[in-house]
Order: C-alpha cells, then structure tokens, then sequence
C-alpha cells in the first residue's frame, strides 16, 4: 500500500490495488478500510504501541524492484519515535552485508511491520521515506536520543523514516507466542548459525546409551502349549520379562501409581 498525492487530497492506496479492488468487487471494503483504519501520520496509540515492541520486521527493494525481507530486535523501545511523522531505529555491526541499508540508498521506500504476539495480539504496518543518517548527525537534530539503545551497544548508522501512512494488521491471524524463559538453552543437535541452513556441519548424535534405549524390544517367542496331562504354569507378567528398569516402571504402572 502507498500514499500517491491527488489533486483533491490525499488518496489511500496503489494505483494496482484500486485496479485490482474493482476488478473483484471490493472497492466499498477497500474504501471503509482507508477511511477508519489508514492514518497519514501516527497516532498516540500507535506511539505508545512502538515504544512497548522488541521486534520489527523491514521490507526494502533495491533500485530494481528486487525485494528483501528482514528483521530487527532489541529492547521496548528500540525503534525511537521522534514526532508524529518520523521515526529512527539503530543499525549495528553485523554480518557485513548491509542488505536492507543498501536498499535504502538505491530506493528509499521502506515498510515496517510491528506484530505483538504475546499481549495484544495485534499488528502495525508503517511505510514511509528512508534515509541513512550517521550517529552523530541523528543525534545533533534529536538529543533525546537514548545513548544505547540496547545494553552495550551503539549505533554505526540510523534508519530516518519520514512516515507516509500507518495502518493495523489485525488480529485474526497472529498466533499466540510466549517468550522462552531466560537460560534456555539451544538443542544439543542444533547447527551453528553458519551451518544451520548451508548443510556443511556435522551434526552431533546423541550418545549410545540414547540409542540402546531407543532400540525396539526384541521378539518374544510365543509361549508353548502343555501337552495332554500337564498343568499348564502361571504365565510370566510382562514388566518381569523386561530390564529391570522398564519392569519397575510396569510395576508402578499396574499398581496405579
């Protein structure tokens, strides 16, 4: 979705999905839609909804068109909100490929997406004009800045958006996450981020004793009739014809407990 500029004022919407909406009969929606859900600036709740989010997913395109999806994390807040028309977030040392930063030099369309999955359950899309600004320069036009906006860490570059118009994502379809507990751990077997999706590691096996376990019993043979005139023996519960670690287990099991 875009902001074009008509002569009559300001008009919700690409030029592809106006097309597109009368094409399937869903111009009177659309319309509804743009009058109470698009703003052209953020509102106080949208402000106080960015200063609680740790998360933002980014969609850039290069000078092509060629399109990048992305994501950034950091503490309530991270993403600054400036005024009711700009916001800044921070961009860190990473892996060096400054794929959504170089996007922005050779287009400067940029989209956010705020999604709170464990509270609200609710979502915000911002699209705007982006432009790279130093630490230094951001700084000297907005001294409210916050030294480190996440703990030890200072920004090389900001991300300037100047905001065309904001809209919500609705609820309908946004999963319900909890956050991990602090100190989780990562699964024993899991790859190296490097590795993870280029299959060049090795991945750890788990150690023997799992897989003796994990082996299936073997066969039992089929217990023998009596022969005509003999008494036929009280036959062996099955806990009793296991290890004795899985027969303990058995045994509390028919005992109830």
């Amino acid at each position: 979705m875009t902001r074009p500029g008509t002569d009559s004022g300001v008009r919700f919407g690409s030029a592809g999905e106006h097309q597109l909406q009368q094409r399937l009969g869903t111009e009177e929606r659309a319309a509804q839609f743009y009058q109470r859900q698009v703003r052209p600036c953020l509102t106080q709740q949208m402000r106080e909804f960015i200063a609680r989010q740790t998360m933002v997913f980014l969609a850039t395109a290069d000078g092509h068109g060629a399109c990048d999806a992305s994501f950034r994390g950091g503490p309530p807040g991270f993403v600054q909100v400036l005024d009711d028309h700009t916001l800044a977030y921070p961009e860190y040392r990473g892996n060096g490929v400054m794929a959504s930063a170089g996007n922005i030099t050779e287009n400067p369309h940029l989209g956010l997406l705020f999604v709170d999955f464990s509270g609200d359950r609710i979502g915000l899309h911002i699209n705007g004009t982006a432009h790279l600004r130093p630490d230094d320069a951001l700084r000297t036009a907005y001294p409210q800045l916050p030294q480190e906006t996440a703990p030890g860490r200072r920004a090389e570059l900001w991300v300037h958006l100047s905001v065309d118009e904001a809209y919500i994502h609705c609820s309908k379809h946004i999963p319900h996450l909890l956050p991990a507990p602090q100190g989780t751990k990562l699964r024993p077997q899991r790859p190296k981020d490097p590795d993870y999706f280029t299959g060049s590691a090795v991945v750890p096996q788990p150690p023997a004793a799992e897989h003796a376990r994990a082996e299936p019993e073997p066969a039992r043979p089929e217990p023998q009739q009596p022969e005509h005139g003999q008494v036929p023996l009280p036959r062996t519960p099955s806990w009793a014809r296991r290890p004795a670690a899985v027969a303990r287990e058995g045994w509390r099991q028919m005992r109830g407990r």
